[in-house]
């Protein structure tokens, strides 16, 4: 089995590596790989550009480029590899929950009929229609796995905190749902092991953990893990008037991710099924803590 991640970003690098690890041949690609780019030992590096042979030889394709305006960069660069591809089995698209739009805190789960609001999101949900039609009829298997906002190391409220740019917003009732990096990873694992796959429909997965949670509480458990005191409470009127574009367009939506299905479907369990699970996860890692080794 030949496994190609087309993006070697944040969540392609973890799922890469726990293929990896797993025993799978695997190869990635970067828009443009340096010199001391890291990435897992044994893993093949590709430019993006140059992948059209990689792409014809796999049997799986994990997919994490974004779409932008002219649409999924994938198909429009490889288009012709993707064809040539006659050993593909399974390509797994990592989406987003933005395409569900704003659900007033309302809980969506995998049978939820999207409605996205953002132009992102918008992009993503035809990313995903693309994927199916190019892959529809052809005996392929194609899972998009519609992913919460995610955190690890090196990316969550701990690293906020650190480098003083945390804030708690004080918006009652506004929650957000999460996903450690380390469980995408595993999840997609598990996903593309499985075999005997529908393929006459895509699967929607959830990659969300089991407790949404506002944005404040997250940053005060990190707070306590690191013995400092939680950046004040700030009122939503007056943080919004001081929000980036992009930080907006999160707080303009709110919705809960229900994965019960997903975890059902790939027999899992969360590694981290919360953020306190998670943030304690991320620092015992880390050498040199009261948590970590070294």
């Amino acid at each position: 089995m030949a496994m190609l991640v087309l993006g070697l970003g944040y969540a392609g690098l973890a799922v890469a590596a726990a293929a990896r690890a797993a025993g799978w041949a695997v190869a990635g690609t970067r828009r443009a790989p340096r010199p001391g780019d890291e990435a897992p030992p044994g893993l093949a590096v590709l430019p993006f550009a140059e992948a059209g042979a990689a792409i014809a030889a796999a049997t799986h394709l994990v997919v994490t480029v974004p779409p932008g305006e002219g649409g999924d960069p994938v198909l429009e660069a490889h288009a012709g590899a993707l064809a040539r591809a006659t050993a593909l089995r399974w390509v797994g698209y990592l989406s987003t929950t933005g395409v569900y739009g704003d659900r007033q805190g309302g809980w969506v789960d995998e049978a939820t009929p999207p409605a996205p609001a953002q132009e992102r999101s918008r992009r993503r949900l035809a990313a995903e229609e693309a994927w199916w039609a190019a892959l529809a009829g052809r005996g392929v298997a194609l899972d998009i796995f519609r992913t919460a906002g995610i955190y690890g190391p090196g990316r969550s409220a701990l690293d906020e905190l650190r480098a003083g740019r945390a804030r708690r917003v004080d918006r009652p009732g506004h929650l957000f749902s999460r996903i450690h990096r380390d469980d995408i990873a595993a999840a997609v694992l598990a996903a593309a092991g499985q075999g005997g796959w529908d393929v006459e429909a895509p699967r929607v997965l959830h990659l969300a953990d089991d407790e949404p949670a506002a944005g404040a509480a997250v940053t005060a458990e990190a707070a306590r893990l690191l013995g400092v005191a939680p950046p004040p409470l700030v009122p939503f009127e007056e943080a919004w008037a001081g929000m980036s574009p992009m930080a907006r367009s999160f707080w303009a939506e709110n919705r809960r991710v229900d994965s019960r299905a997903t975890r059902a479907a790939l027999g899992l369990r969360w590694r981290h099924p919360d953020y306190r699970a998670g943030l304690r996860a991320i620092l015992a890692e880390e050498p040199g803590t009261a948590f970590g080794q070294g």
